[in-house]
């Protein structure tokens, strides 16, 4: 950016990208010419042409070399904005780029600037309103479902108690429905804002922290959780604690579709240079057809477990784009219905 600042003081360069390409070219395919005749002026003795040849040829190429070095440093403004739009997008990562300049790069780099600043606060905006009125949806579905409530209280007949137990019960599905809503666009927000870096991950200390949130589940069914670790530890993209966010939806998924009295397999090992984990269930599992459905935001695959658990249409989703956003793989495969299920992520090491 130094370059480019100080071609931007020349008053002739200052307000066109092109010109100065134009001056660092004009100036490098002339340096070799000055010097082959400062070379022939000035040099006291007789030169050969063979001299003169040499000459030419060194100067042309260090010509050469310093004008590819200095263009290179030319496109910098071009770079730094490119690199700013992709940390935007990537990782929600806002930068400050330059918006005094008034050539074409300098009109790109506030352009971008200022785009990106609109779209943050376009998304703040809103994500405020989204929670406004998830807020306010829930206070007008508390109305009904309050009523509704006296309404069984007052000891009414059967009929009408059944109809005030219906208004409860979808007034319930409102609510979860706006809370898991809620926790979508939480979750993915925190997705893309996270910093990816290479992180060491270690297989056995992050076992403690799942097996606290899933073991309850697992007690209530009488299921069993075997964990297979071949790999104590090894260096992901993907942030510890969103890996164990993972892998508890994915049991915690596996535990719902499984029946009772039966065991889930979790295995964490290294094959063909890829850190692979499978979750396999023995569960009511499903069809082949029905895999892309799966990983769908609030899919019509939402199935009730084999204890009549409710599912929030959203966990496969979130756990795809988290491994996905950190440079892994999740897919699923299963043998047909009643022949459990596989889930299983990828990633490079």
């Amino acid at each position: 950016m130094k370059l480019y600042h100080k071609l931007s003081q020349i008053s002739f360069l200052k307000k066109s990208y092109a010109f100065k390409f134009l001056f660092v070219a004009f100036i490098g395919i002339h340096i070799p010419l000055i010097g082959i005749l400062f070379f022939v002026l000035y040099y006291n003795t007789s030169i050969s042409p063979t001299s003169i040849l040499i000459f030419s040829l060194i100067m042309t190429l260090l010509a050469t070399l310093i004008t590819l070095v200095i263009l290179n440093q030319l496109i910098k403004p071009i770079a730094i904005a490119s690199k700013s739009l992709n940390d935007y997008r990537n990782k929600r990562r806002l930068s400050v780029l330059p918006t005094e300049y008034t050539d074409e790069a300098g009109l790109l780099m506030c352009n971008i600037q200022e785009s990106i600043y609109e779209a943050e606060s376009f998304i703040n905006e809103k994500q405020d309103l989204i929670y406004m009125l998830s807020h306010d949806l829930k206070n007008f579905a508390g109305n009904p479902q309050g009523l509704a409530k006296l309404i069984i209280e007052e000891n009414p007949s059967e009929s009408v108690k059944d109809l005030a137990a219906l208004i409860c019960e979808s007034t319930d599905l409102q609510f979860r429905y706006i809370d898991n809503f809620i926790k979508l666009l939480n979750e993915q927000d925190q997705v893309v804002k996270i910093n990816q870096e290479l992180r060491v991950v270690n297989f056995p200390n992050i076992l403690p922290f799942i097996n606290e949130q899933v073991e309850q589940r697992l007690l209530d069914k009488n299921i069993k959780l075997s964990v297979n670790i071949e790999l104590d530890e090894a260096k992901l993209w993907i942030d510890e604690g969103l890996l164990i966010q993972v892998l508890v939806n994915l049991i915690s998924n596996a535990i719902k579709f499984s029946y009772f009295d039966s065991e889930i397999n979790v295995r964490i090992f290294a094959e063909n240079e890829k850190l692979t984990i499978t979750v396999i269930d023995k569960g009511i599992g499903f069809d082949k057809d029905q895999i892309d459905e799966l990983f769908k935001k609030f899919t019509k695959m939402s199935r009730l477990g084999t204890a009549k658990e409710t599912s929030t249409g959203i966990g496969l989703y979130l756990c795809k784009k988290i491994i996905e956003r950190n440079k892994g793989e999740l897919n699923a495969s299963s043998e047909g219905k009643n022949k459990g299920a596989e889930f299983r992520i990828v990633f490079e090491v």
